[in-house]
């Protein structure tokens, strides 16, 4: 976008800044949970009507849920609930004269940049440098609750047990962020501490209980290792029910009709 002349900005919004920026004629991109086997996905806003209390949005192909999410409709306050699991993450792109009118914390929206620059260098598998991005990220701002979280996620994946500390800080930031709860989770799994790994994904599913189908699997996995079968055996229904395309489906069914 900036190649062709536009400015952005990147930032930990609210609901009335989400509006105003809509006013000023910029249609925002936010980042919003995911379904089934996605965690995340961007979605363009195109306005909101105060009368109503709803938030018009573009996703592709979505249907709609028993949340009261209709194609192109959202509840404010369904929205706002959503859109802060992840932050109240705003991405704007726009003419320089409008972007620079916008008043924002210059170490902020670059601690929220480098956080997007981290996500392409952990796809080129540049991990030390994601590493690094995301430490600076957090030096610019300690209160970043997703660089915190993100960096949780790349130690995580190197087994680093500071990803802990890291989850947990972002915790501290954003009470509703699932994706740290969903990474302690997967921590403790990974360490075989299944009381500690069920604790935490319980706490995901609290805060959305559809956003990631897969989490059941693993919550159901963790609960069989404890010998509780039967809410094991719900949770893998859960799975099924929320990752209805699942490859392993079928091994799945097959456990569940020999538990």
């Amino acid at each position: 976008a900036e190649r062709h002349g536009l400015s952005s900005l990147i930032l930990h919004s609210s609901i009335k800044e989400l509006k105003q920026v809509i006013d000023m004629g910029i249609p925002p991109i936010v980042i919003l949970p995911g379904l089934h086997d996605v965690v995340q996905h961007a979605s363009i806003i195109s306005g909101y009507d105060d009368n109503e209390k709803t938030i018009f949005h573009y996703v592709p192909e979505q249907k709609p849920s028993e949340e009261g999410i209709q194609v192109g409709v959202i509840p404010e306050k369904r929205f706002e609930k959503l859109w802060s699991e992840d932050g109240c993450l705003m991405v704007l792109l726009g003419p320089t004269d409008i972007i620079s009118s916008l008043k924002s914390d210059e170490n902020k929206t670059k601690s929220n940049r480098l956080c997007f620059e981290s996500e392409r260098l952990s796809l080129q598998k540049q991990t030390q440098e994601t590493i690094d991005s995301l430490k600076k990220a957090v030096e610019l701002n300690p209160d970043n609750s997703t660089a915190l979280c993100l960096l949780g996620g790349v130690l995580n994946e190197q087994s680093n047990p500071d990803c802990v500390s890291y989850y947990e800080k972002s915790l501290e930031k954003n009470k509703n962020c699932y994706l740290a709860y969903r990474g302690l989770g997967n921590f403790y799994l990974k360490n075989q501490q299944f009381d500690k790994s069920e604790k935490n994904y319980t706490h995901a599913i609290e805060i959305n209980d559809n956003r990631f189908g897969p989490i059941y699997k693993n919550r159901g996995y963790v609960r069989q290792q404890q010998n509780k079968m039967n809410e094991a055996k719900e949770d893998y229904q859960s799975y099924i029910k929320f990752t209805p395309n699942a490859k392993d489906r079928g091994m799945i069914e097959r456990a569940l009709n020999e538990m």
